[in-house]
C-alpha cells in the first residue's frame, strides 16, 4: 500500500526546493563532528612518537633515580635513534653506550632494562646481550 503525500507537503513538478538551511545545518554537523573527534596536531605527534620511542621498565627507572641519571630530549633522540639502528640489524638486547651512560634495551620491547651511570661501568659485566650502540 502506498500513502499519499498531502498536498500541503507535495512540491509542484519543476519547482526547486529551497535546501540552504538544510544544507547549513548539514555542514554544521558535519564541521561539529570533525572537531569533535578530530585529533589536535600535537596529539597526532605524540601518537606517532610513542610509536617509536623507548620505555623504561621500574628497575630502570629506580636506578636512574638512585643514581641521579636523567635524560634530556637530545639524549631520548639519540636513544630512539640507537634503538631504531639496532632493530634495523635484527638486534634482541642491547648495551648503547651514550656519553657517559649505559642503558640494556629490549630492542623488541623499545624498553630501557637498566641503567649505569659513568662511576659504575667499570664495575658491571653486561651479560645477555647481543649487541652494542655506541652514539
Amino acid at each position: 500500500m502506498v500513502e499519499r503525500i498531502p498536498p500541503e507537503f507535495q512540491v509542484p513538478a519543476g519547482a526547486s526546493v529551497p535546501t540552504g538551511r538544510v544544507e547549513k545545518v548539514r555542514s554544521e554537523a558535519v564541521r561539529d563532528s570533525r572537531t569533535a573527534t578530530a585529533p589536535s596536531f600535537g596529539e597526532v605527534l605524540r601518537r606517532e612518537i610513542e610509536g617509536q620511542s623507548v620505555r623504561f621498565s621500574g628497575h630502570a627507572q629506580m636506578r636512574m633515580r638512585t643514581r641521579n641519571i636523567s635524560l634530556s630530549d637530545a639524549d631520548m633522540a639519540k636513544l630512539v635513534q640507537a634503538v631504531d639502528r639496532a632493530s634495523a640489524k635484527g638486534a634482541r638486547e642491547s648495551l648503547i653506550l651514550m656519553d657517559n651512560l649505559a642503558l640494556v634495551v629490549s630492542i623488541r620491547n623499545r624498553t630501557v632494562i637498566t641503567a649505569v651511570d659513568g662511576e659504575h661501568i667499570k664495575e658491571n659485566v653486561f651479560t645477555n646481550i647481543d649487541s652494542a650502540v655506541i652514539v
